[in-house]
């Protein structure tokens, strides 16, 4: 009952629609690869059978999604686990720049019940940066999780083939995108009760550590897609001379 009136509470305060609207975006961000997978996944089917994998599919994902989410935020309660948890989103930060995913190996089921698991099992083998970002900017509410999953829902099922385009178009919404995951990295970090002493009595360091890493995170994937670039048109002229 507590739980549930601190909640009620917080729903009139800033840091809960900043914090859900981070959960949100962090969905919507990394909803590209799920669109994908369930393409790929329900592509076999009859178009009278399509949706309905895709609505199962995605049922099933989300729960599992959600269990291990909360799983994370009560992990992340263990000493040293959050920031241990910080560091690794900003690797996930740095990869969302960078990495070119690739899904050859998702397998197009002939059934539905098929697709379905496909969907669900390759969910969770792909979801472990989306529940680590989640939990990340819940701050240990589960209520907080369970909303922004259920906001971005249908936004992931209707909407996120979508906004697949919308970045392909504007490619700089990955970098903000990458820049919020940095952010609420960097918050993680500063929120572990080992070190939260230091950054809460020194708003300066606390407010300067986070800007540091979000800017090498951008800084890093800039380079890194620079020198890529870089090395393809290298290829490219080498090919063309030979």
């Amino acid at each position: 009952m507590d739980g549930i009136t601190g909640f009620i509470n917080d729903l009139g305060t800033l840091p809960f629609w900043s914090s859900l609207f981070t959960i949100v975006f962090i969905d919507l961000l990394l909803a590209g690869d799920n669109a994908i997978v369930i393409g790929m996944a329900a592509r076999n089917l009859p178009k009278e059978r399509h949706k309905k994998a895709v609505l199962w599919g995605t049922f099933g994902a989300v729960t599992v999604r959600i269990v291990a989410t909360i799983l994370v935020v009560w992990l992340l309660r263990i000493p040293l686990l959050l920031a241990l948890g910080g560091v690794l989103l900003l690797w996930i930060a740095f990869k969302l720049l960078v990495q070119q995913n690739e899904h050859d190996s998702i397998q197009a089921g002939t059934t539905l019940w098929a697709a379905v698991r496909t969907i669900i099992i390759a969910d969770a083998a792909m979801g472990l940066d989306n529940v680590i970002a989640v939990a990340g900017a819940a701050h240990g509410s589960v209520e907080l999780v369970v909303l922004g999953l259920l906001i971005s829902i249908p936004i992931v099922v209707w909407g996120s083939t979508l906004f697949i385009k919308v970045i392909e178009r504007y490619s700089w919404i990955i970098y903000l995108g990458s820049g919020v995951l940095a952010y609420t990295a960097a918050k993680m970090i500063t929120h572990e009760k080992r070190f939260e002493p230091l950054f809460a009595d020194n708003p300066v360091l606390n407010w300067s550590f986070i800007a540091v890493l979000v800017a090498l995170v951008i800084v890093a994937g800039v380079w890194t897609n620079t020198g890529k670039a870089r090395r393809a048109q290298a290829d490219q002229k080498s090919r063309e001379t030979h």
